[in-house]
């Protein structure tokens, strides 16, 4: 069969590769995205987990959508709407209180002063601090990564346009910045605060998703990236619902879905991308391969090893994406009652945060350190069925709760006779805030992290597709030299969440993989 020139084949069907194909079909290419399973989105994808009742599976937050892309995608005109959530999360303890974290930081104070007339003042002047430097950092979600060793023009004038609002920072929060980076969160926020429930509440995204506990050095830098695409001002959607956008903005721009159509193997011939083969036995035949999957399963499974220079396979086999999030979502008979929350005046459309303090969190990691899961997981939690009723049936809802931590490995027994007993603690932990809940339990579905990786194409069951650390961020993800979504085969490029900026939903990294990748199809590079 004879090759068009101007083919591109995206390996998934994840927010980045729906959003890599948009910006090359309106380039004048024709990208065909092949998605290994029946339903699109990854990670970032509702399902049926019972008959009438749907759920967000493995995702069901998103970092907020880039203002350029939303603008390019024109989302509304593709039906997604924002989600309301006020408050944005509600943090519950044991002994019956709760603390919520609002939209608007004023109020917050004023709740805080429940548990700290000194936190609540403070966290003023915390949430003015991270909006400054979110500010400084946003930029660099949509910047192409700098090879360090061959720094081009474009280059430098990207890392002046840093310097620049870097320098724009008043000395005491450029101070910060430097500062706080390496620091484990939990000093960062014992910095600012007194409550350990706050405390536990602020810190969760510095170790949400990592192999990593609040006193593990370097998880501030997760505060940090959330401070950034905070900055943006975006909404907050249905990650559903957003790829489904995605997906109909892209095919409306001229790019072909494909499902059921699973990629075992990337053809290369004389160092150059030639297509793709199907579990089927069928050819695509290619100008450039985008894989939207993790870097370990592109160049580790689907390449041969024979192609690859040893010293770039060492980089790729040294990368570190263990990972130790389980997902247990529950079909419900009825609303969930909150013992914290008896007057029911507060509208549960946004997370709840469960983990009670600090070292709470820590004891959770420590069992994943050694090989076990949490009996007292941190949780973070959401009933998507609030906002949206059509998830299932009339008075029944859906709850989705992100179990942490549960790592990929476990000692001495394996995740097809412990996956139960994981769903079990989960219910168990979970008793004191909602004591009707097992009373309502209609189903549950366990995804377990080596279901995250059997199902989902996640090596190692990471969500991010490997650590968000220092050293794999940047100029640094996935591998230093090759951050700018190139690789060392020609025409074949990476665009998943294991490229900078990487998180979930904001479609950065496919929106900096399609500017690179059609400047070289352009240039013929």
């Amino acid at each position: 069969m004879a090759q068009d020139s101007r083919r591109v084949v995206i390996i998934g069907s994840g927010h980045n590769g729906l959003v890599a194909a948009l910006y090359l079909a309106q380039a004048g290419f024709t990208p065909v995205v092949l998605e290994a399973r029946e339903v699109l989105g990854g990670v970032a994808a509702t399902e049926e987990i019972h008959p009438g009742f749907r759920c967000p599976t493995v995702m069901h937050a998103v970092d907020p959508v880039l203002p350029e892309i939303a603008k390019d995608l024109q989302l509304e005109k593709h039906g997604l709407q924002s989600v309301s959530a006020d408050p944005r999360i509600i943090a519950l303890h044991p002994d019956g209180r709760s603390l919520r974290i609002h939209s608007d930081p004023e109020r917050t104070a004023a709740g805080l002063k429940a548990f700290s007339e000194r936190d609540a003042a403070k966290y003023l002047e915390f949430h003015s601090c991270f909006a400054r430097l979110g500010a400084a950092l946003q930029p660099m979600l949509s910047t192409t990564p700098p090879d360090i060793d061959h720094l081009k023009l474009r280059d430098y004038a990207n890392l002046a346009g840093f310097g620049l609002k870097f320098r724009s920072l008043a000395r005491k929060d450029a101070y910060r910045l430097l500062r706080w980076a390496p620091m484990p969160v939990a000093d960062l926020v014992a910095e600012w605060f007194e409550n350990e429930l706050l405390r536990a509440t602020v810190a969760a995204p510095g170790i949400f998703g990592a192999f990593a506990g609040p006193w593990s050095a370097g998880t501030s830098v997760g505060l940090l990236m959330q401070a950034a695409s905070s900055s943006v001002g975006a909404l907050p959607y249905d990650p559903g619902a957003l790829t489904q956008a995605f997906a109909k903005a892209a095919t409306g721009a001229g790019a072909q879905i494909r499902t059921n159509a699973k990629t075992v193997h990337i053809r290369v011939k004389n160092g150059e991308v030639a297509g793709v083969v199907l579990e089927n036995g069928e050819e695509v035949s290619a100008t450039s391969v985008i894989a939207d999957v993790d870097p370990r399963r592109t160049f580790l499974e689907l390449v041969e090893a024979t192609e690859l220079e040893p010293g770039f396979l060492r980089k790729v086999q040294s990368y570190r994406g263990v990972g130790t999030v389980a997902k247990v979502n529950l079909a419900l008979s009825g609303l969930p009652a909150f013992s914290s929350l008896k007057n029911g005046s507060d509208k549960l459309t946004g997370r709840l945060h469960v983990g009670p303090d600090i070292d709470y969190i820590e004891r959770a990691f420590d069992a994943a350190k050694y090989g076990g899961f949490s009996a007292e997981p941190y949780m973070d939690i959401r009933i998507p069925s609030i906002a949206d009723p059509s998830l299932a049936p009339n008075g029944c809802h859906v709850m989705s709760v992100h179990v942490q931590y549960a790592p990929y490995r476990l000692n001495n027994s394996d995740w097809k006779t412990q996956r139960e007993p994981l769903g079990d603690a989960v219910l168990r932990a979970l008793a004191p805030y909602i004591p009707n809940l097992t009373s309502l339990v209609v189903h549950r579905q366990i995804l377990t992290p080596l279901d995250l990786e059997q199902t989902y194409g996640l090596t190692g069951g990471h969500i991010f597709q490997g650590e968000r650390a220092l050293d794999q961020l940047f100029a640094f993800r996935p591998f230093l030299g090759w951050a700018q979504y190139r690789t060392p085969i020609k025409g074949l490029y990476l665009c998943g969440a294991g490229t900078h900026p990487g998180g979930a939903g904001t479609g950065a990294s496919g929106a900096n993989a399609s500017r690179v990748i059609i400047h070289d199809l352009k240039s013929g590079h």
